[in-house]
């Protein structure tokens, strides 16, 4: 379960002032994660952490999201709602589409699209002889199959993506990563040495394996038409929040403290409710 007390939420917050955005969703991830250790956040599948942030925000934000985006083309200011249960809910988070409305609130704006699901057990990703599909042993390994070879390549989690963007060469070091094996004829086959189109089946079974490891906006602007894509980052969306949320927190108990004495704990320990009644009536004095 979800870590939302105020105190648990504030110690979030402050621990992630000093953080760069890596560290941040690290943060987050930990807030919505309890139950998973703290080394093994990093190598869960970059969808699924995806997805635990979007539950986190809906559990502490309700299912509105207003986004606000610029048009591609013509530079039109676009605003509309997104549903974050939605996107919690599903795992096979691909894109969402629609049209931008300023200002709308009716949810048309940026409605969840279609979602893809995960790729069959040992079902086609494409024409031809290929195959791709996960091993249900193997956890969250994607296995493709073509012609002569046979790879089996661990869904990348965020500590993976982290590190190959440091490489020289960002693809390669993500192959050496997350090839768990890779065979030609049975013969094993060093990563470095797959193929462009045996790498190109590895991307394809990733996407389709976690979809929701890249979630992207399609909107449509209602001045010109032209479609405007965007990937929406929860993570740093969620810390916009957090971090006004928590300002706006601290504010309230330094107005409570000064007014009644009261320490910060026993401010926290307050629900929501009774500190805005409190709030109320020391606006009345």
């Amino acid at each position: 379960m979800a870590n939302t007390g105020a105190a648990e939420l504030l110690a979030t917050w402050e621990a992630g002032l000093a953080e760069a955005p890596t560290g941040r969703a690290l943060l987050l991830h930990r807030a919505a994660r309890p139950d998973v250790g703290a080394a093994s956040l990093p190598v869960l599948p970059v969808g699924e952490r995806e997805a635990d942030l979007f539950a986190l925000r809906r559990a502490l934000f309700g299912e509105r999201m207003q986004v606000r985006l610029g048009c591609s083309a013509c530079g039109e200011d676009m605003e509309f709602d997104l549903d974050a249960g939605e996107f919690a809910r599903s795992l096979g988070v691909r894109n969402a589409s629609g049209d931008g409305h300023g200002g709308s609130g009716d949810g048309q704006g940026g409605s969840p699209g279609e979602y893809g699901g995960p790729v069959g057990h040992g079902g086609p990703v494409g024409g031809g002889d290929s195959s791709a599909g996960p091993d249900p042993s193997a956890g969250a390994v994607v296995r493709v199959r073509q012609d002569d070879w046979d790879v089996s390549f661990r869904l990348p989690g965020v500590a993976d993506l982290t590190e190959a963007a440091l490489a020289a060469d960002p693809r390669a070091a993500l192959l050496a990563r997350c090839v768990v094996a890779a065979t030609r004829d049975g013969a094993a086959v060093a990563a470095g040495d797959l193929p462009a189109p045996v790498q190109r089946r590895i991307a394809e079974a990733v996407e389709a394996a976690d979809p929701g490891a890249d979630v992207t906006l399609n909107v449509g602007c209602p001045e010109c038409g032209a479609a405007t894509r965007a990937e929406l980052d929860i993570a740093s969306y969620l810390w916009t929040e957090l971090d006004a949320w928590a300002r706006d927190l601290l504010l309230d108990v330094h107005l409570l403290a000064t007014s009644y004495g009261w320490s910060e704990p026993e401010i926290l320990a307050l629900s929501p409710l009774r500190r805005r009644y409190y709030l109320e009536l020391c606006a009345d004095v």
